[in-house]
């Protein structure tokens, strides 16, 4: 009878728990990210020690996971705890359980007496180890010793993920990081449940892996003299310490001083190994047709006319994909990184190709007649289709970039989705039944700058793009972020980039929900300490409640949210950037127009970001009687690519409009373009009003003739905040806007007195 209850019970455990979950906000005092699917808390807890046995079936499934377990816990524990069969003991054991219905899923079960993880697959029994992991205090993470027993709290869980590509996505080939490196954003994505290692390995500007058959890929092109990006890196790094180039990686060859560097065949052997025992796959990109200079300059037969280091209008020429000697080339490459990569996917690249060479070349006039290829991109669809095959005859399937799909596209090419000004392509692609990878540039390059709102914004990136139905939504099947190393120079500044933005996306690919969002952020907050003891350099959080620009009329008292207790918030007034020497700041009193430097710290001195708050002490400014109250602003619309907005022409406009509020209009579709908002803004109240402007690329608001906000120049998404002080009635307001092209962002906010940011009411805008 017991027993029969014990099974109802559970039954309805199982059956009830996901609505435990759909009702409940995430529990934030538990550390676990991304956070499970369902989560039960119990009474008490289990206590580890060195003699708590691990146990796993006879058949050594989990041996593996086992393993890991164990070598978590014994430098913790002093020593090393013992793996049996004996599955009627206490302790912590692994069970195979066919109801599990996910591959990734499992499920824990934690009490005074044991712990069990339920899986049916390693990779899911791997989940329920890294959640133990967060579980257990940060100190596990220091590799010392410390005899002690170890406690995680009893609870009940049923986890597994929504999509089954969670990626990370590392560029080495624009500057090169170390193979011991790799091993630790490895182990990052693990802890994180991250399981897609993307490695881009080849490139313009250098070639990382060792191609036995054709050596001068990587005594040539693994190495190169340094470029106007190490250049601007090195200049940045007198400033930040972060932006130096490791000098492990530069050496001199007859009489030249080189950059770069690559991995042996043996060492990425053993890095697949180390990966698959977290499983975590590692799918190998070496770029092609285009973004293979640094293969044509050790082989100049690669390209149409033999020539190296050719530029077309953007891109570097590509290799001649109509010469059979360039097609035994590539085949070649690929069966070596075949042999070294078991991973089922290969990433050919496929983008940013410059074809301008394909149509000069006889070879390539003489196969479009002979296969009746109508334009160039169906010339580069012809090579992609054929690398493809090749893949397939060997047990690979292809992934390229999105720019795959034009001039048609196979149905069984994975397409990896990234170009934001092209939002038909993962649609498309989905319609065709091609499955598809989510890596759009805003919010998922991780080269972009971080800013304050740049966790909120990956946390709510909803992978499914709109104009797909349930079943087309279905080849969505997962995302990833890259990051583009041309201006991350260092381990360090990956790390910066990168931590904490892979935790927000790590829990929205597992969870698949926005609604978690305030416990994630207090979730998060508790991950620091263990980031700390892994040596993990993360950008620190933001500090809240400060602005870029500042008004005040008679005084002002300078206030913010610090972000952790721990984390001392440090300042200065002399312009020079706050020390660990430098006053804590509490609170601070303005009462003339000044430069205040604020940065947060961590305990162990390192500086986060530097706030340069400028404080201006202003009247409130005199309405003016429009002349006109039309509702709505004028828009000048300038096509051309400008690097500033005081480039934008002051003659007259290619075309012009009216708009009721502060957007990209849907007309506007030049690739890079400058526009130039006028009119006025009729504010309720007198007070000081701060406005928010978000610009991707930039942007400069001016009201009543003061520059308010200065987000000015070629950037990916940032916002940016200022403040003037205005008395009711209606104020001239002027915004110029410019796009360099590869997508743009466009919005302007307002608060008053300290409110919440807020869209600005058309009615409040006329010309």
């Amino acid at each position: 009878m017991e027993q029969r209850l014990l099974k109802i019970v559970s039954a309805l455990f199982i059956f009830l728990a996901p609505l435990n979950n759909l009702f409940a906000q995430p529990d934030s005092t538990l550390p676990i990210i991304p956070y499970p699917v369902s989560l039960v808390k119990g009474n008490g807890k289990f206590i580890v020690d060195s003699k708590t046995p691990i146990v796993i079936p006879v058949s050594e499934t989990f041996s593996n996971e086992a393993n890991e377990l164990k070598k978590l816990f014994t430098p913790a524990l002093g020593k090393t705890l013992k793996i049996t069969h004996n599955q009627n003991t206490g302790g912590i054991i692994f069970k195979y359980d066919a109801t599990v219905k996910q591959n990734e899923g499992y499920k824990l079960s934690i009490n005074a007496r044991r712990i069990l993880i339920s899986a049916k697959s390693a990779s899911g029994a791997f989940s329920a180890v890294e959640t133990m992991r967060q579980l257990l205090p940060a100190s596990i993470e220091t590799g010392k010793q410390h005899p002690l027993k170890l406690s995680l709290p009893a609870l009940d869980i049923i986890d597994y993920p929504a999509y089954s590509w969670r990626g990370m996505h590392l560029d080495v080939s624009r500057h090169f990081f170390s193979i011991e490196y790799l091993r630790k954003f490895i182990d990052v994505m693990a802890l994180y449940k991250m399981n897609k290692f993307h490695l881009h390995l080849t490139d313009d500007q250098g070639w990382r892996i060792e191609i036995k058959k054709y050596p001068k890929l990587t005594e040539q092109g693994a190495w190169r003299g340094f470029n106007n990006q190490d250049s601007i890196c090195m200049d940045r790094a007198k400033e930040n310490p972060d932006f130096e180039i490791n000098s492990q990686h530069i050496i001199k060859k007859d009489g030249k001083t080189l950059y770069g560097g690559y991995y042996t065949q043996q060492q990425l052997k053993e890095l697949v190994a180390y990966a698959a025992a977290k499983h975590i796959e590692i799918i190998p990109e070496i770029d092609m047709p285009g973004h293979m200079m640094a293969a044509i300059s050790a082989y100049p037969f690669l390209s149409c006319d033999g020539s190296t280091n050719k530029w077309g209008k953007d891109f570097s020429q590509p290799i001649c994909p109509c010469n059979q000697k360039t097609i035994e080339f590539v085949e070649n490459v690929f069966k070596e990184v075949m042999d070294i990569f078991p991973s089922s996917y290969i990433h050919i690249g496929g983008d940013e190709v410059d074809r301008a060479s394909w149509a000069q070349c006889e070879s390539c006039k003489i196969l479009m007649s002979k296969e009746e290829i109508k334009s160039l991109p169906a010339l580069q669809n012809y090579f992609i289709n054929h690398m493809e095959r090749f893949f397939n005859q060997h047990g690979k399937k292809i992934i390229g970039w999105d720019e795959i799909i034009e001039g048609g596209i196979s149905p069984t090419a994975i397409l990896m989705y990234w170009r934001t000004w092209v939002p038909e392509a993962p649609v498309k692609a989905a319609k065709n039944g091609n499955k598809v990878i989510m890596t759009p540039g805003n919010p998922l390059y991780f080269d972009y700058l971080p800013d304050n709102s740049s966790i909120y914004n990956v946390y709510h990136f909803n992978p499914v793009p709109p104009g797909l139905n349930k079943e087309q939504s279905g080849y969505i099947i997962g995302a990833q972020a890259n990051i583009w190393t041309e201006y991350i120079p260092s381990e360090k500044r990956a790390e910066y980039m990168y931590m904490p933005r892979m935790t927000a996306l790590a829990e929205r690919l597992w969870t698949n929900s926005p609604d978690g969002y305030l416990s994630y952020r207090s979730r998060l907050n508790n991950q620091y300490d263990r980031l700390d003891l892994m040596n993990i350099h993360y950008r620190l959080p933001d500090i809240q409640g400060l602005l870029n620009d500042r008004v005040f009329i008679t005084t002002d008292t300078l206030n913010f949210d610090r972000p952790l207790k721990k984390f001392p918030v440090r300042f200065t007034t002399d312009g020079s950037t706050p020390t660990n020497a430098s006053p804590e700041l509490t609170t601070y009193i303005v009462n003339h127009t000044q430069l205040i430097k604020v940065a947060a710290f961590t305990p162990k001195g390192r500086i986060g970001d530097i706030y340069n708050i400028k404080y201006q002490q202003q009247d409130l400014a005199n309405p003016i009687d429009p002349t006109s109250k039309d509702q709505g602003l004028t828009v000048a619309y300038y096509k051309g690519n400008f690097k500033k907005t005081a480039e934008i022409p002051k003659t007259f406009p290619d075309s012009s409009f009216k708009a009721d509020r502060v957007d990209i209009p849907a007309s506007v579709s030049a690739p890079s373009f400058g526009l130039k908002y006028k009119g006025n803004i009729e504010v309720p109240v007198d007070g000081i009003y701060t406005f928010y402007l978000t610009c991707d690329d930039g942007g400069v608001l001016l009201i009543a003739g003061r520059e308010t906000v200065n987000n000015d120049g070629l950037h990916s998404e940032k916002e940016q905040s200022g403040q003037v002080a205005l008395r009711k009635g209606h104020h001239k307001i002027s915004l110029d806007f410019i796009e360099g092209g590869g997508g743009y962002k466009l919005k302007l906010r307002y608060s008053i007195n300290g409110s919440s940011p807020t869209e600005i009411p058309p009615s409040w805008l006329s010309n």
